[in-house]
């Protein structure tokens, strides 16, 4: 890759990116106005609101721009992140930035969890299912990776809470930190006990198709030429699978990785609302649910950011995978 070529790609992709933050953010905050929840009634409960003075909901619908136009709202929020102010979280009472850094650390701990052990897991068994493709052990991988495909994540997470939880009593009912304690007074190993069964749901989500594809790409290994020369030369299946099937999988496989970090952020959301994981997903829905579009905003910004990243790197590792891939993008 030369450097002219490499400057037209950054080039290309920080352009995309910024036209993406620039749609979502207006998508976000039309959302937000067309959506027929009273943010002032959700976040005041509805015994307090009917009970509440004409003046008082008025206050509180001036607070939360009831009325104020959408256009204007985005105008004077774009104005103020071009500043780097992402504003204020009417809901948590807190600058979004804050809110978004508290909750991003448990997200982010939680999908790296479920990211590192889908990725092994699915790896480990889309080998053994396309080494032993049409036998017992490759129907039983694939109608395990195809059933947990066609299942939602929020009612895989209701059942792992459901018997681990509830019934075998092995894990907590949810949360990053045991009742009454703050996440800065509680114990790595406390924080490692509360994530288990959330990250263990959600990667056991992202273990299919990851294995699905492995496994397809193992067979047309398995069908080429150079795997069977190998066997021809008095190479055992062992040997040539480790030697030459695995080799060629690990870059495919790391590409592949880095394009389900989208599935796995995606499965965090209702997996955090399950298990009542204090996470951006968490804080996403809270802030749907009360109108609050400074803080969607920007929780959808860092989403995009986090997806976004992903993708590119999934897209060059493409690219060093296929070069015909690469010159498309003028990497090569």
């Amino acid at each position: 890759m030369d450097h002219n070529r490499f400057l037209s790609f950054a080039g290309k992709q920080a352009a995309k990116f910024i036209i993406l933050i620039v749609v979502i953010s207006m998508v976000t905050f039309l959302l937000v106005a067309v959506s027929p929840i009273d943010p002032v009634q959700m976040n005041t409960g509805q015994a307090a609101y009917a009970n509440m003075s004409l003046e008082k909901r008025a206050q509180l619908e001036q607070y939360w721009g009831v009325d104020t136009p959408v256009v204007e709202k985005y105008t004077n929020w774009a104005k103020d992140f071009i500043h780097g102010d992402w504003g204020t979280s009417l809901r948590f009472n807190q600058p979004v930035l804050t809110v978004i850094g508290e909750r991003f650390t448990n997200s982010l701990l939680l999908m790296i969890v479920a990211w590192l052990f889908s990725g092994v897991f699915g790896l480990l068994l889309g080998i053994v299912a396309g080494v032993y493709r049409g036998k017992l052990v490759d129907k039983i991988i694939k109608g395990y990776a195809l059933t947990l495909a066609a299942t939602p994540t929020f009612w895989l997470g209701l059942l792992m809470l459901m018997v681990f939880a509830v019934w075998l009593s092995w894990f907590p009912l949810g949360f990053s930190t045991p009742i009454g304690v703050s996440i800065t007074e509680a114990t790595l190993g406390e924080r490692l006990y509360h994530l288990i069964l959330p990250a263990l749901t959600l990667s056991i989500i992202g273990v299919a198709n990851i294995a699905l594809h492995t496994r397809e790409k193992v067979i047309d290994i398995m069908e080429s030429d150079f795997y069977l020369f190998a066997l021809a030369r008095g190479e055992s299946k062992f040997t040539a699978v480790r030697y030459h099937c695995f080799r060629n999988l690990l870059l495919p496989a790391i590409t592949l990785q880095f394009a389900s970090i989208s599935e796995i952020f995606g499965g965090s959301v209702l997996v955090e609302q399950v298990f009542s994981y204090p996470g951006l997903g968490q804080a996403a829905v809270t802030a749907g649910l009360g109108g609050d579009a400074a803080l969607l905003v920007g929780i959808t910004i860092i989403s995009a950011c986090f997806v976004f990243s992903g993708n590119l790197i999934a897209n060059i590792l493409y690219g060093v995978v296929d070069p015909r891939i690469r010159r498309g993008h003028g990497l090569g």
